[in-house]
């Protein structure tokens, strides 16, 4: 038995409304394993041969007592040894390639010969050869272990060397690396934040088609926004050696433009320079500190990257405007703030016609409408609809497969993995993509393996990001290992404590490890500050099926959250061990069967893994289930 399963039995007898649960799900692994069945059989067994040696051994051939010791030893031996093999032999995650029941059961035979010699010594006549021959077992054993240990070492892939836990990488800043903070605003009206903000991101857009520059990401570097933080900390918190800085003063048709390149390593200044001119001239300045800060890095640019560098995905500033002000209203994440964002975009199209970038934007504010449960299946066709015909006019936009690959998630997860790597292949650090791919592996597949490269690269990337946080915790309880989520959930909770999505994943692993008196609280937090939000929902109904209040989880499933939840899998998921928790087979049956159809087949997690699901495990319909899922999974082609 693992510390995992150690920790939940423990606080399951702490917690008795998870106690019934832990125990199923104790007892059913120890019924996979047939440790019970091998414990019957030696225990009668045994008993049948210690009688055997006691009476026509002993009692009528006269061997000396000594020889039922020996019998009772090699027993006890042979059951541990036994018992060992089939409970480690039976675990499909193996941290590190370390098999366990290699290590074990040969120690167990070595201790059981080592006090069978004893004891024949005894019966020759030969004491005094304890000592002597404990230090050869133990000398052996040890020789095993290191001998063991260092084939697995050297025939492990590198892959499975690197530590599931990925938020700490190396300290080596690289050599060509570099975040763009902000662009400040000194216009005299001061609202000129959202054109700012399109300065920034279109830098980074520029600078990250070079494949041998690393650029952080727009995400984690508008954490930055405002900060007093000098230049040499924001290097060291997100590892790279060069940081931008700029400003944008708009009066009028007049715009001026300055920035400047730091050296984080000793706070110098590599480039700087200050540009004059109109909104007309927007585009080339743009283009001119990008080409000047690659220059400054002495990196020399592809003739497809320089190609790139100069493409415009919008050459209208009218339109372009439009685009800048719907990407500050999306990013709110709100209803009315998706909905302003349609509009500005649809203005955008009405000025220019049909545009890669706007209709892919359309797509993604359609999409996040869908997301926060404001719309429905309609919106989704739409986002769809948006996405495709950003693809139809130019098939190498990364951004328009990344929103397809999103969309997939809930509409054809079997397309999820194509929509983010075309992406990926044409925009290989672009963190949204990464993000998917990341999420699609984890929750999905289950494939923690395809997972812990794509999240690496994350951190290197985005790593400030709540997604590329939340990751690092989702890495682990969705193959079940909820002790191991829980450090990384905690650090994202108190990162981000309003938010939902944090209350809500930190709190479901608490309550997996039978800390409800952590957990309902947070749960009860998050209701009383956004009651409506799925994330909440499912929060609430976690608790009520714990405290075995049925009729209050029947109430939190209203028609509107039945719906996003049946188009998501892992709500669906969620759903059917909050069901299976209450004891309700059908609905919990119902739930993971919407989950595997819209491609939950996560085999590790379901087969054993997932505690909450132990009431169902045993449940013809859930067999026959698993089976389909077992397939699936063993045939995922990507």
């Amino acid at each position: 038995m693992n510390f995992g399963h150690v920790y939940f039995v423990f606080h399951s007898l702490m917690n008795p409304q998870i106690a019934e649960s832990g125990f199923r799900a104790f007892f059913a692994k120890l019924k996979k394993r047939r440790i019970v069945e091998t414990l019957a059989a030696f225990i009668g067994g045994g008993w049948l041969l210690v009688e055997v040696v006691e009476r026509l051994l002993v009692g009528h051939y006269k061997f000396p007592e000594e020889t039922i010791d020996l019998t009772v030893v090699s027993v006890i031996g042979a059951l541990l040894a036994t018992l060992v093999w089939r409970w480690f032999r039976s675990t499909e995650k193996r941290p590190g390639n370390v098999k366990i029941e290699v290590l074990l059961v040969p120690l167990i035979i070595l201790a059981t010969v080592a006090i069978d010699l004893n004891l024949v010594l005894q019966i020759a006549g030969l004491p005094g050869k304890t000592l002597l021959i404990g230090i050869a077992a133990l000398c052996l054993g040890i020789v095993w272990v290191i001998l063991k240990l260092s084939q697995w070492a050297s025939a492990m892939p590198e892959s499975r060397k690197k530590e599931i836990e990925v938020s700490e990488l190396s300290a080596v800043r690289p050599e060509k690396s570099i975040v763009v903070l902000p662009f400040t605003d000194l216009s005299p009206q001061k609202d000129q934040d959202y054109f700012c903000d399109g300065m920034t991101e279109e830098i980074i857009t520029d600078l990250s088609r070079v494949r041998d520059l690393l650029v952080i990401s727009r995400n984690s570097a508008m954490t930055f926004r405002g900060t007093q933080k000098k230049t040499g900390e924001i290097a060291k918190e997100v590892k790279v050696r060069y940081v931008l800085e700029g400003s944008v003063r708009k009066a009028g048709n007049d715009l001026r433009i300055t920035a400047q390149m730091i050296d984080a390593m000793n706070d110098s200044h590599v480039w700087a320079e200050k540009y004059t001119g109109t909104l007309d001239d927007v585009f080339d300045i743009q283009e001119k500190v990008s080409r000047s800060i690659v220059n400054a890095l002495k990196v020399k640019l592809e003739p497809e990257e320089s190609r790139r560098m100069s493409e415009r995905l919008i050459d209208n500033l009218a339109a372009y405007d439009c685009y800048l002000k719907a990407y500050a209203e999306i990013l709110e994440m709100t209803e009315d703030g998706l909905n302003r964002g349609v509009r500005h975009l649809q203005n955008g199209l009405d000025i220019m016609g049909e545009n890669a970038l706007l209709y892919s934007g359309l797509a993604f504010a359609h999409l996040q409408l869908v997301n926060i449960g404001a719309k429905h299946e309609e919106d989704l066709e739409k986002a769809e609809e948006f996405g495709k015909k950003a693809l139809a006019i130019d098939p190498e936009f990364a951004r328009a497969h990344a929103v397809l690959g999103w969309i997939a998630m809930w509409k054809n997860p079997r397309q999820v993995i194509h929509h983010f790597k075309s992406a990926l292949s044409i925009s290989p650090d672009d963190s949204f993509s990464l993000q998917g791919l990341a999420c699609c592996y984890i929750q999905l597949k289950g494939s923690i393996a395809a997972a812990i490269p794509v999240c690496e690269k994350l951190v290197r990337v985005d790593p400030l990001n709540m997604t590329t946080q939340w990751l690092q915790g989702g890495i682990h309880f969705y193959s079940g290992e909820y002790g191991h989520a829980l450090p990384p959930w905690r650090r994202l909770y108190d990162l981000y404590p309003d938010n939902p999505i944090a209350q809500f994943y930190y709190a479901m692993t608490l309550a997996y490890l039978g800390q409800m008196d952590q957990a309902f609280p947070i749960i009860d937090r998050s209701a009383s500050s956004t009651p409506e939000n799925a994330f909440t929902k499912q929060g609430l109904m976690l608790k009520y099926a714990i405290l075995k209040d049925k009729g209050d989880v029947f109430r939190e499933m209203t028609p509107e959250f039945q719906k996003t939840c049946q188009r998501d899998c892992t709500f669906a998921h969620h759903l059917a061990g909050i069901y299976a928790l209450l004891g309700d087979t059908k609905e919990a049956l119902d739930w993971l069967d919407t989950a595997v159809n819209r491609g939950f087949i996560n085999y590790p997690l379901l087969a054993e893994k997932d505690l909450f699901l132990a009431n169902i495990r045993g449940e013809e319909r859930f067999k026959k289930l698993l089976e389909r899922v077992k397939y699936e999974w063993e045939h995922f082609k990507e």
